[in-house]
């Protein structure tokens, strides 16, 4: 989890640099995401490009493997539906729908996700986003033994969501086996290649 503080540690750190008032007035954040999101997507291409087992693994997938991706899809965007149904009975009108679909649409991957939010809807909805992608890796950390107990390992992965090649392979690992590394490692890819277009995709809706 130590990465995972560590981001929450970069985001309170800029939040308390902001309202100090240590940085001028005239400093744009807008006019570099979208540097740093490019940046970020070249170096995700590097990464995956020269993880050789990746394209391995492709070989031995099974159908229902090769599929867990859209079942998380589905799963996660049935989940975020589910949460605007609860919020609109606590405080209605106070979210639409395509807010929750939004800041679930990072299946884990909250940096990648939170800027291109905060560059279509602003910082709020960012934040928002920010917080429920890392949420749902730490989740995932804390509840893996049971998640698997319940519905099997490969929901361990699912529950990763994009975060199941790396941060929660681990954990997916120790509840599937080693036969489940090939598994989550590609559900992972997908997802992470996913990310950017399907938030491009559900921000262009609005």
């Amino acid at each position: 989890m130590r990465d995972s503080l560590i981001i929450v540690g970069c985001f309170v750190l800029g939040v308390i640099v902001a309202v100090a008032g240590l940085i001028p007035e005239s400093f744009n954040p807008s006019d570099y995401t979208t540097y740093m999101l490019y940046l970020l997507l070249f170096c995700i291409g590097l990464g995956l490009g020269m993880d050789k087992d990746f394209f391995a693994s492709m070989k031995t997938g099974q159908l229902r493997h090769l599929l867990l991706p859209v079942a998380t899809i589905i799963g996660t965007f049935f989940g975020c539906a589910l949460a605007f149904v609860v919020l609109s009975i606590v405080s209605p009108g106070s979210i639409f729908l395509l807010d929750t679909v939004a800041a679930g649409s990072g299946f884990g991957y909250y940096s990648l996700s939170s800027i291109m939010i905060q560059d279509a809807r602003g910082p709020e909805l960012a934040t928002i986003a920010l917080a429920a992608n890392l949420l749902r890796e730490i989740l995932t950390l804390l509840c893996a033994p049971l998640i698997s107990k319940v519905f099997g390992p490969h929901a361990v992965v699912a529950a990763g969501g994009a975060t199941s090649m790396d941060t929660t392979m681990g954990v997916a690992v120790k509840a599937g086996g080693s036969s489940i590394a090939p598994v989550a490692l590609y559900h992972g890819f997908v997802l992470t290649v996913a990310v950017p277009f399907i938030v491009t995709l559900i921000l262009g809706l609005y």
